[in-house]
């Protein structure tokens, strides 16, 4: 039974860089800034050394190639349960 969280959303994220794809509960006021910060920590706690960007990796809209608004909240990149993010 799925759980309905009202202040998340359960997006679909893959990481090209892993090959790797994950079901990520994302926080919808959080900037997407902080969301990329969050994700990056779980990554390297999941995956371990195996995962170390040397710059800020960006969050796109797999549907569409379009780069989210690292300076706007989830809610406000119209990022849905459902959508397909990748993380580049």
């Amino acid at each position: 039974m799925l759980v309905m969280k009202m202040n998340k959303v359960l997006v679909k994220l893959y990481v090209p860089m892993l090959e790797a794809q994950f079901d990520v509960w994302l926080p919808i006021s959080r900037n997407i800034s902080k969301v990329i910060i969050l994700i990056v920590k779980a990554l390297r706690e999941f995956i371990g050394s195996e995962y170390n960007p040397k710059t800020m990796p960006m969050l796109y809209d797999k549907a569409t190639a379009k780069v989210y608004d690292i300076n706007a909240s989830v809610k406000d990149n119209n990022i849905r349960n459902g959508t397909e993010i990748i993380l580049i």
